[in-house]
């Protein structure tokens, strides 16, 4: 399946109510004392071994947190009769969106912010036979998930970015770095006890900035890094947000709720990103009477809610999950690796989410930082180059809101429609890699590999 080089047209003009946009809260240094987590997890062979080495690795998430802690809502139980379970439902959706908003307003203030340390697994991608010698800079990728999926999920997709290269290897990608927010996969086994009924897409936003200041090593090596990497110094952090990255050439690829966070990241600290390679971001314009959700986000919260938790193993969760028009549209390499990644044994002996559907609805809840990011998103900085891949099996109201985000920056930015739904990276990940290698080739190709 080839990609597809149509665009949008210009939106009409349109006027856009202010949602107030606030700035990111400030980071504070974590405290000195903290014991990081063991990887919960085993390792494991990856399906880049051909290709790369992996390692797993620990930092701590940006301290303290945007959101105070508040206890999880308590999830419905099943009951036959389906109009009181789809009534208990409802009441758990309308719980956790009332806490939503009411952190909007500002009425949970006086419970100040949540400070029970959290945890990042991020896994590390090296090239086999890679060697730093100075005298260039291949790219480092960084990759940030949708919500609900494992750090894992871009496998198939990198994979197939791989297999793109051996065909036209006139760059080479020497690092990437997997992201997993503190809510999924196994940083979410990590924090499960840190982890409350809010939270807000900033501190995803936050996470990636302190990560990128205090923890990134300074250049790509084909070297063994401890599991917890070390903390730079202060005077490090500062120079890269005046001065960037300099010795990466660093791409972020970010899908729905990833894509809007490293945007949201990038109008923060802009010094610190180059190129924005964004899957179907989740980007939008105000709508209705923000911030209160409009009814298709209160379905994503519903469906999260009531979602399925608990199989004899991992063969029949696979079974079942082939049998959702869901996942039969996944490439069946990327649903193999969500059975294999984000799913785990439990201590009760039944394979389980790694990433429960509350926290999953949890997520789902926030719609403000979309809000806030679609409009500074002109704002952005001219030297930050932005792709957007665009889902093209849309509602008109989403392809709508695509075009919007396609056009709001006019300066610096491509965009492509890509035949898939929203889930660009578990439906077509051959064509989206096939994508992000024509934009690294161009950009990152050997003409350029001293740059």
């Amino acid at each position: 399946m080839a990609s597809s080089n149509v665009t949008y047209p210009p939106p009409e003009p349109y006027t856009l109510p202010t949602c107030h946009p606030r700035p990111l809260k400030p980071l504070e240094t974590p405290p000195r004392d903290l014991k990081p987590p063991q990887i919960p997890v085993p390792p494991r062979k990856s399906l880049l071994d051909d290709w790369y080495n992996l390692s797993t690795h620990i930092v701590p998430a940006a301290y303290p947190r945007t959101t105070p802690f508040i206890p999880l809502p308590r999830l419905p139980q099943w009951i036959p009769n389906k109009d009181e379970f789809k009534a208990a439902v409802r009441r758990t959706v309308d719980e956790l969106n009332a806490a939503k908003v009411a952190q909007w307003n500002g009425e949970l203030d006086h419970l100040g912010p949540n400070r029970r340390p959290m945890w990042h697994c991020i896994n590390r991608y090296v090239r086999k036979g890679f060697r730093a010698d100075g005298a260039r800079k291949g790219v480092t990728l960084f990759m940030a998930h949708a919500n609900g999926f494992p750090k894992e999920i871009w496998e198939p997709l990198l994979l197939a970015l791989a297999r793109e290269q051996v065909k036209n290897p006139n760059y080479q990608v020497d690092e990437i770095w997997s992201w997993e927010a503190v809510n999924h996969g196994d940083s979410c086994l990590i924090n499960r006890d840190a982890l409350g009924g809010l939270y807000d897409w900033r501190d995803n936003s936050r996470d990636i900035l302190q990560f990128l200041e205090y923890y990134l090593p300074t250049a790509a090596s084909p070297g063994a890094l401890p599991t917890a990497l070390p903390r730079l110094q202060d005077a490090e952090a500062q120079s890269r947000r005046a001065n960037g990255l300099q010795a990466r050439n660093v791409v972020f690829v970010g899908h729905s709720f990833g894509g809007c966070t490293i945007v949201r990241a990038a109008l923060e600290e802009p010094r610190l990103f180059k190129s924005l390679f964004m899957l179907d971001a989740m980007i939008r314009p105000v709508e209705g009477r923000a911030p209160n959700p409009e009814e298709p986000i209160l379905n994503l919260v519903a469906g999260a809610v009531q979602r399925r938790d608990g199989w004899s193993s991992k063969e029949e969760a696979r079974k079942m999950f082939s049998a959702i028009p869901f996942f039969k549209a996944w490439d069946p390499a990327t649903l193999d690796v969500y059975v294999e990644c984000g799913l785990y044994q439990a201590a009760d002996d039944k394979v389980k989410l790694k990433m429960p559907g509350i926290q999953e609805a949890v997520c789902f809840a926030e719609n403000y930082a979309a809000f806030e990011t679609f409009e500074l998103l002109e704002k952005l900085d001219p030297a930050i180059e932005t792709r957007w891949l665009i889902a093209r099996n849309l509602t008109p109201r989403e392809t709508e809101m695509r075009r919007k985000v396609a056009w709001r920056r006019k300066v610096n930015t491509s965009h492509r429609i890509v035949p898939s739904g929203h889930l660009i990276a578990q439906e077509i990940p051959s064509v989206a890699a096939k994508d992000l290698h024509e934009f690294l080739s161009t950009r990152y190709g050997a003409q350029k590999a001293l740059l």
